[in-house]
């Protein structure tokens, strides 16, 4: 137990956490403690300050516990979160914070650029997302199109009960994968319905495989 450090202590206590649950502390000032999720990363630093507006801050400020929606103004993501302040010998020393991925707001459609104009594509007809020279590429049958949304901001966008992200540069509707393929070191090769072969990468395999259970 001596060599026991504060951070992997905090590490162990994460992995009682959904992986889709950031975990956050600080103590009265700034973040000493950051570990992210694959569905929300705030980019949080060590050291960084605790912003104002942050649900972070709110419990720091009230010394009350607090549980909100915080818009993409603060950390460029819109996240839901849950923030607890603690105490010791009655003194305010810090707060621990639950970091969720804020999920889809009540749209049904991406509304995908074409090289006439717009089209709103159904989250159903969606097969996968593709980033390649920095553009998002949106794949239905037989149609592409692209949007100005990064993948992370498609990740919130997108109902989770079908869309998975994959890889850095994918993110896949589960209901169109036709078969799914061991590849090298881990990995998998999704074959999907239109004929794509679509990459899962070995940062995200044991997320993909834990989400789709296999």
């Amino acid at each position: 137990m001596e060599s026991f450090t504060k951070d992997s202590l905090l590490d162990v206590i994460g992995e009682l956490f959904s992986d889709e649950i950031s975990i956050a502390v600080s103590n009265t000032k700034e973040y000493i403690y950051y570990r992210p999720s694959k569905r929300i990363d705030l980019k949080i630093g060590t050291g960084d300050p605790v912003k104002e507006g942050t649900i972070a801050h709110k419990a720091l400020m009230t010394e009350q516990k607090v549980s909100e929606f915080i818009n993409r103004d603060v950390f460029g993501v819109p996240y839901h979160g849950m923030a607890v302040p603690f105490h010791h010998n009655g003194k305010l020393e810090g707060c621990v914070m639950a970091i969720h991925p804020a999920f889809t707001d009540g749209k049904s459609v991406v509304t995908v650029k074409t090289l006439d104009g717009w089209k709103p594509l159904p989250f159903a007809e969606v097969k996968y997302i593709e980033v390649k020279d920095r553009k998002a590429y949106v794949w239905s049958d037989q149609f592409c199109g692209t949007h100005k949304n990064s993948l992370q901001e498609f990740e919130y966008m997108l109902p989770r009960e079908s869309f998975v992200r994959c890889h850095r540069s994918f993110i896949v509707n589960v209901n169109h994968i036709r078969e799914i393929y061991p590849d090298t070191h881990s990995t998998f090769l999704l074959s999907m319905d239109d004929g794509a072969s679509i990459p899962v990468s070995q940062s995200y395999s044991s997320y993909f495989r834990k989400l789709l259970g296999f």
